[in-house]
């Protein structure tokens, strides 16, 4: 028997430069193959096996024996949909490292689209963000060399490198295709994944970035903070959640139980009806004391942040505000192969909120939509296209179409949704006030015909 351990993601994209996971044990038979079904499948292996043998012998070259298995298997597993895929020893270790917090790198989470490597969105305070890279940029070459035709861990570990090197990143940006050139000096990236402070005098706004070990200790610490210093003053919380790619299951699992005090959280399903399981809050305790919370969404939300926003939303105990998040709905198992055989990334399960919607492909529609004015500069490079629009995604029905503005104004001063979220804790206005019409403004408006008395 050969020794399996599973581990659970929920981020948005594993690659770049952070990953993340969630630990169970089982045992996977290694005649598991053999129990495979149907002489086409065994003609078909002997086909490959006859194709390996003619590359082996014939190519003019003597080929890597070991690379060529090693992208026959990372084919097989990114022809099921963008976030299956094939690690090598190297990039297992790395990713055991990164769900840490602290790695070497750039600091950006990225998918794959169409062999592209696609920007989900720059981590807080790093190299990246700093240099100005974007949510939903393509990453067209690196060094001067293209990416299309790279898999998604060999562009990794092309970006990856000797802390204090640089890199050049060829950027393609929005609609009109805009070519950036950027280059980035690596770094140590020390993720904090929580960042807290005070939005006025007595609203407290918390910013996580993504979902690491350190999230719902980071979420508690802050919480306990503004109780100790501000205490009954405080009158509600701001959960920022805006371009926060995902990361651990059982972190997005905890934050939401900071908030809830029973029921469920998510469920994640897979093929079989024995693969159904059911995360549902602990009565520990409500951190806010039923304080108003309001939750910040957009484009580049994704994976475990639809997790929390859909659980809060659907037990009533937030108000979501922003725009459409990416809708990656997919739960995402690392299978170890084996001493020094690296590991699968294979896609298991889809995820549930607690009313049973699929997130996948479709994204958490926030109760109130705010969209920015976004700088002229920036005009068509703000969006993400979302899950709907990556090559080969798991399907969801027909009313797919998750991804949307992506922008965040740097200065909180500007922030519409911010200023929102404040309007609904103080109680200055309720759902269905942002969702009136407004009153027609235009030159000559004439007053709406009266019916005839």
């Amino acid at each position: 028997m050969m020794r399996k351990v599973s581990l659970l993601l929920a981020g948005a994209a594993i690659g770049a430069l952070s990953a993340t996971f969630v630990a169970q044990t089982g045992l996977l038979s290694s005649g598991a193959l053999a129990q495979s079904s149907g002489s086409q499948t065994y003609r078909l292996l002997n086909l490959f096996g006859d194709v390996f043998e003619k590359v082996r012998t014939d190519y003019v070259d003597k080929p890597d024996e070991k690379k060529l298995i090693e992208a026959a298997i990372n084919g097989m597993l990114t022809s099921l949909d963008p976030h299956s895929s094939y690690m090598d020893t190297k990039s297992f270790r790395d990713m055991q490292v990164q769900t840490r917090g602290e790695f070497g790198g750039l600091g950006i989470e990225v998918t794959q689209q169409d062999g592209i490597v696609k920007v989900v969105a720059p981590i807080d305070e790093t190299p990246a963000a700093r240099a100005g890279v974007m949510a939903g940029d393509l990453i067209t070459h690196i060094d001067g060399e293209q990416t299309q035709g790279l898999t998604l861990n060999q562009a990794v570990d092309k970006m990856r490198g000797q802390i204090g090197s640089s890199v050049n990143l060829t950027l393609v940006r929005g609609e009109g295709k805009q070519k950036v050139e950027v280059k980035i000096t690596r770094d140590r990236i020390q993720i904090r994944a929580v960042r807290a402070e005070m939005e006025g005098e007595d609203i407290g706004y918390i910013r996580v970035t993504q979902f690491n070990e350190q999230t719902y200790e980071g979420l508690k610490r802050a919480i306990d903070k503004f109780n100790a210093d501000h205490g009954a003053k405080i009158k509600g919380y701001i959960i920022d959640l805006r371009n926060n790619p995902g990361g651990l299951l059982d972190q997005s699992v905890a934050v939401s139980n900071a908030f809830l005090d029973r029921g469920e959280i998510v469920s994640t399903r897979g093929k079989n009806p024995d693969d159904t399981h059911r995360f549902n809050a602990k009565p520990q305790g409500d951190l806010a004391r039923g304080k108003k919370i309001v939750v910040l969404i957009n484009g580049g939300s994704a994976s475990a942040s639809e997790i929390v926003a859909g659980a809060l939303q659907d037990h009533k105990r937030a108000v979501v505000i922003g725009s459409r998040s990416f809708g990656k709905g997919s739960v995402q198992t690392i299978l170890p192969l084996g001493r020094d055989n690296g590991a699968l990334r294979l896609t298991t399960a889809r995820y549930y909120t607690p009313s049973g919607r699929s997130i996948q492909a479709k994204g958490i529609e926030p109760d109130i939509e705010i969209l920015h004015e976004v700088p002229d500069s920036l005009k068509g490079q703000d969006s993400t296209k979302g899950e709907a629009a990556l090559r080969g995604h798991l399907k969801n029905g027909e009313e797919e179409g998750s991804g949307s503005q992506a922008y965040v104004p740097p200065n909180r001063k500007e922030d519409k949704q911010v200023a929102a979220a404040r309007d609904i804790i103080y109680g200055v206005k309720t759902v269905a006030d942002f969702k009136k019409p407004e009153p027609a403004k235009a030159a000559g408006a004439k007053e709406p015909a009266k019916p005839a008395q």
